[in-house]
């Protein structure tokens, strides 16, 4: 599969770090941005690699060159003028207007696209069987992230059960695009992380009904809003959810930090096709406050401290993932539909604090029975239950997880005996004496050493 990588910008933001060269070629630890990804792509055998320059564009080709020296074959376009992050796309389409942008390169098949300037280390067999599986024309890679509020984030389709007692399915069908500037009631901390795989078909589809928002120049075209955003009714794009790291270098703050992941190993440790290491939390009594059932969003409120132990796990390099029981689905006393705002105003409040959460799990089973209202299907015993290891060990296979190195964390003997049960390095209770900061704390202390 061919490579396309968008390479022209500024980086005006960052340029306090270094401002001679292209964003994509600031040097971290001793190498390019760039040089970062094309070592990814290449260990995927992905090595069909076309890169977009402007800014400082001789600056990459004399550093890459044809791309021998990285194993790689590299072409190149040059935008003259500006073409936005789409425009040159177009150009290349089925090989339409190649002399306009200097390019031997034609997109008639399924392509990578990313942005020069992010930082990652990624498995792309995934990626790409996910792409393929779908039948997708767009497969958008998505991920929570630190700043929410300072991103793109996608709502994807939710089905109701397939079958008497079964779960909610999450097709990773896109359904909704929210921009930077769009207002946003409670949604999900997943963010369009700039990767993605695009196929010809998409392009097609959009050139079709294109209208230039900018009639001066109608061969400036952006890849979100003129070609994504639009296309999300067609139910031909979906997300591709990650933990995998993925950091867009666009300010100093974020370069220092990305540095001192890649000196850490965090960077290459957190591609899936590494074994992953968690901290399984408990939601009630352990994130949030257990007064009761949690029935509707507006009675869910975070406990003092719990955003900033788990924005401290976020930086350990352990996944972060919730395991919770909600009998309130078994009892009637909540809807799915509920259920799902409660944990969108979770992960949207631990956002405000720069924390969150790489998966839920919950288990809707109880067996008692004889409450009004309940809800028969899914008053049955179940192997999701804690303290029965079920979320755990479906968690441990999604992210490919080493549980002898993965704690669970939660405020009741459930949740204890559910981290031995699955196998857990260390289940830890949490009290009033010992709060999920406290924990956090010393792992940090832990993973420092």
């Amino acid at each position: 599969m061919k490579t396309v990588i968008m390479a022209g910008g500024k980086g005006t933001r960052i340029r306090t770090v270094r401002s001679d060269v292209p964003k994509p070629m600031i040097e971290i630890c001793g190498k390019p941005i760039l040089q970062y990804q094309i070592e990814n792509l290449s260990n995927y055998g992905l090595t069909d690699i076309t890169i977009g320059v402007g800014y400082l564009g001789d600056v990459i080709k004399d550093f890459f060159k044809d791309g021998k020296d990285f194993g790689v074959n590299i072409d190149y376009f040059t935008e003259e003028v500006p073409l936005g992050t789409a425009g040159a796309l177009f150009k290349m389409l089925d090989g339409k207007d190649l002399s306009s942008i200097k390019t031997n390169t034609v997109l008639d098949e399924d392509f990578i696209l990313l942005c020069g300037d992010v930082i990652f280390d990624i498995d792309f067999e995934r990626f790409i069987s996910f792409h393929k599986e779908k039948n997708a024309w767009g497969s958008l890679m998505a991920h929570p992230n630190g700043h929410p509020y300072d991103s793109s984030l996608i709502v994807t389709e939710i089905l109701p059960p397939k079958k008497i007692g079964g779960l909610p399915e999450d097709t990773s069908r896109i359904v909704k695009w929210l921009s930077k500037e769009d207002e946003r009631t409670y949604c999900r901390n997943l963010v369009n992380a700039g990767i993605q795989i695009i196929s010809p078909e998409l392009l097609r589809k959009t050139a079709e009904n294109f209208v230039p928002r900018h009639p001066e120049t109608p061969d400036k075209i952006d890849l979100d809003r003129d070609v994504l955003k639009p296309n999300i009714a067609l139910g031909k794009i979906f997300a591709y959810r990650t933990p995998e790291y993925i950091k867009d270098m666009g300010t100093p703050e974020r370069y220092s930090e990305t540095e001192s992941d890649i000196k850490t190993g965090k960077v290459r440790a957190r591609n899936l096709s590494n074994r992953q290491k968690a901290v399984f939390l408990d939601r009630d009594g352990t994130i949030n406050r257990h007064t009761g059932f949690v029935k509707n969003a507006s009675e869910l409120e975070l406990l003092p401290g719990a955003a900033e132990a788990i924005k401290k796990i976020n930086k350990s390099g352990y996944l972060t993932i919730v395991v919770t029981n909600q009998p309130v689905i078994a009892r009637g006393d909540c809807t799915f539909e509920e259920l799902q705002k409660i944990h969108d105003k979770m992960e949207n409040e631990l956002g405000k604090e720069g924390a969150f959460v790489d998966a839920i799990y919950f288990c809707p089973h109880h067996t008692d029975k004889g409450f009004p209202g309940e809800r028969p299907e899914y008053k049955t015993a179940c192997d999701c239950r804690k303290p029965k290891p079920g979320l755990i060990l479906k968690a441990a296979k999604d992210f490919n997880i080493d549980l002898s190195k993965s704690y669970m964390v939660g405020d009741g003997e459930n949740d204890i005996q559910a981290g031995k049960n699955a196998g857990c390095m260390e289940s830890v209770l949490i009290t009033e004496e010992h709060s999920l900061l406290d924990f956090a704390k010393k792992l940090e202390t832990a993973e420092q050493k």
